[in-house]
C-alpha cells in the first residue's frame, strides 16, 4: 500500500494507479493499487489466446508440433501457419508469471493490512483447488468428453496449492528454486525415464513431463509451470518492496535480454535444453520451433524474455500514459477467467454439434 503524502519511488510510479481503498480502524488512511502494466501485458496475452483458439476450431491447416512427439524430423514447417501458432506460445506462461506476481501483490498487501496467515492460506489453497478443478470438470467436457484433460487452469491452480507452503521462503531461495527447475528439468525427466525403463509412472508425470494415461491426458505438468509461477511471486513481491526501492524497469530490462542470450547460445548449440525437439536447419521456424510439452530450457528463455521486454515496454508506457487511460485499460483478472474459458468451451461445443468434431485423444491437446 502506499500511504497518501509519500511520493513512491519513480519506477513504481510507473506502473502504479492508485484507487480509493478501504481504511483499516487502526492504520492511516491508504489507498491501494494496481500494476497496469501487469493489467496490459495480461489484455494482450488475451487477445493472443484467443486467436489461438479460434484457430483451432476454424483453421484447417492448423499446424502443432511443439513437442518432439509431435514432430517428425524433417518435415516442412509451413511459416504461416507455424507462426499463427507460435506467437500464442506466449500466452500461457505469461498467465502463469501474471497469475503469480498478483497473488503475490495481493498476499503481502493483504499482511499489510493485518490479515492472519491462517486466513490467508486457507483462501489461497481453495482458490487454487477451484481452478485446478475446472479442467477435470469443466474444459474436459467441452474439449474431449470421455476423457480427462489437465491443462493450464489445472497448472495455475495446483501451483496456488503449492504456493501456501512456498510463500514463506525467501525470495532468494524461490528465484533459485525456480531456475533450477528450468535449467535441470530435462536433466532429472531424462534420468528418471531410463530409471523407470523408458516412461514415467503417473505421479512422476503428472509433476514433471506430462503424458498419456488412459483416458487422462497430461498437458501441463505441475513443477514446469510452478517454477514460472516463482518467478511471477518474486516478482510481485519485488513491486512492493520498500527498502531499497523497486526497480522493476531494470529487472525486467536485463532479465528479457539475459533470458534471450541463453536462449540464443541453447538453440544454436542445437543439444541439451532442447527437449529432443533439435533444430533441422537455420530457418526462422525452425529456430523457433520449439517444446512446450513439457516446456524445455529453449521454451523458459524465449518466451519469458520476450514477454519480460514486452512487461518492460508497457511499465516505460504506463508511466508517460494519462490516468484516465489507465482506468479504460485496466481489467481484472476475475475479467480474464470469465473471457477465456466459457467463450473457448462453448465455442467448442457448438463447433462439435455442428460438425461432429471430435479431438482426438491419443496426444496430450495443445492449449
Amino acid at each position: 500500500m502506499l500511504r497518501r503524502g509519500l511520493r513512491p519511488a519513480r519506477a513504481t510510479t510507473a506502473l502504479l494507479m492508485p484507487t480509493e481503498g478501504p481504511t483499516l480502524p487502526s492504520q492511516p488512511a491508504c489507498v491501494t493499487t494496481r500494476v497496469i502494466a501487469l493489467d496490459w501485458m495480461r489484455g494482450l496475452v488475451m487477445v493472443l489466446m484467443t486467436v489461438d483458439h479460434a484457430s483451432e476450431m476454424f483453421n484447417a491447416g492448423r499446424h502443432v508440433s511443439d513437442a518432439f512427439f509431435l514432430y517428425k524430423p524433417g518435415t516442412p514447417l509451413p511459416v504461416v501457419q507455424f507462426l499463427v501458432r507460435w506467437m500464442t506460445h506466449l500466452c500461457a506462461p505469461t498467465f502463469v508469471f501474471l497469475a503469480g506476481a498478483s497473488l503475490g501483490l495481493s498476499t503481502m498487501r493483504r499482511l499489510r493490512a493485518g490479515e492472519s496467515e491462517v486466513s490467508i492460506d486457507r483462501s489461497i489453497l481453495i482458490r487454487g483447488l477451484l481452478i485446478a478443478a475446472l479442467d477435470p470438470l469443466w474444459m474436459s467436457w467441452a474439449l474431449t468428453q470421455g476423457s480427462i484433460l489437465l491443462q493450464v487452469l489445472f497448472a495455475i491452480g495446483a501451483s496456488f496449492v503449492c504456493m501456501v507452503p512456498l510463500r514463506r521462503l525467501h525470495s532468494g531461495t524461490l528465484a533459485c528454486m525456480a531456475v533450477g527447475l528450468m535449467f535441470f528439468g530435462e536433466a532429472i525427466i531424462g534420468g528418471l525415464t531410463k530409471l523407470f525403463g523408458g516412461s514415467l509412472p503417473l505421479p512422476l508425470a503428472l509433476l514433471l513431463s506430462g503424458g498419456l494415461f488412459g483416458k487422462l491426458i497430461i498437458g501441463y505438468p505441475l513443477l514446469p509451470w510452478l517454477a514460472i509461477m516463482m518467478l511471477g511471486w518474486v516478482f510481485g513481491r519485488h513491486l512492493l518492496r520498500q527498502q531499497p526501492a523497486p526497480k522493476p524497469d531494470q529487472w525486467l530490462r536485463t532479465g528479457g535480454l539475459v533470458a534471450l542470450a541463453i536462449f540464443a547460445i541453447v538453440r544454436g548449440v542445437n543439444g541439451y535444453g532442447n527437449l529432443l525437439l533439435f533444430r533441422d536447419d537455420q530457418s526462422l521456424p525452425q529456430w523457433l520451433h520449439v517444446s512446450k510439452y513439457p516446456p524445455s530450457l529453449s521454451f523458459y528463455t524465449l518466451e519469458l524474455g520476450l514477454m519480460a521486454l514486452m512487461l518492460w515496454f508497457f511499465v516505460s508506457l504506463a508511466g508517460r500514459t494519462e490516468r484516465t487511460f489507465f482506468r479504460l485499460a485496466s481489467r481484472s483478472g476475475a475479467d480474464r477467467l470469465l473471457f477465456l474459458r466459457p467463450s473457448w468451451a462453448f465455442v467448442v461445443a457448438g463447433q462439435r454439434g455442428r460438425s461432429g468434431y471430435r479431438i482426438n485423444a491419443a496426444c496430450p491437446k495443445p492449449s
